[in-house]
């Protein structure tokens, strides 16, 4: 009779668990899951952002390069680009290309992820920052990004961090959310 008055309770606990969830966890325990919620979510967030963000770099595909300037009716320049597609999602950046040389904090190539920008050094002039880009597709040194070129396509295009152009040239990659 013990027995069955030992099984009776244990199957009411299971019942009582199953119905009402499982018993209250400690404090610290339910705080720990909502900041790796938070983490999560925010990190699912900025992967939205930074989708969102291509996609509307990739509407000006095809737009005229123009020295000096960040606006889609006239054409970008490289830094213009970057400006503009960023502020359109609240993100102030420098508006010129040499100011992105002191900031952030350089990514290794594994860690590239789209959204993050490549600054490059100039053409002419190898001591000092003359290019930038947004990575589209992350793979490492062979990335490929959207950019306003002033090279032969004279437009917004993507190229690919490998080429012959590039590769020499490049300088750092930044993550632009953590700025």
């Amino acid at each position: 009779m013990h027995m069955k008055n030992l099984l009776y309770i244990l199957l009411i606990a299971i019942a009582f668990v199953g119905c009402n969830g499982s018993p209250e966890k400690p404090k610290e325990i339910s705080q720990l899951a909502l900041h790796e919620k938070a983490s999560v979510n925010k990190e699912a967030s900025e992967n939205v952002k930074r989708d969102s963000i291509i996609a509307f770099a990739k509407k000006y595909m095809g737009t005229k390069y123009c020295y000096a300037s960040e606006d889609p009716a006239k054409g970008f320049d490289c830094s213009g680009f970057v400006h503009y597609v960023y502020k359109h999602f609240d993100i102030n950046l420098p508006r010129s290309s040499s100011g992105f040389k002191d900031i952030g904090v350089a990514k290794k190539p594994k860690d590239f992820m789209v959204g993050d920008i490549l600054v490059f050094y100039g053409h002419k002039d190898s001591t000092s920052i003359g290019h930038l880009g947004i990575i589209t597709v992350a793979n490492g040194m062979q990335s490929k990004f959207i950019h306003a070129s002033s090279g032969k396509e004279m437009s917004v295009t993507v190229s690919e961090l490998g080429s012959e152009g590039y590769t020499h040239r490049f300088y750092k990659c930044i993550n632009p959310f953590a700025l």
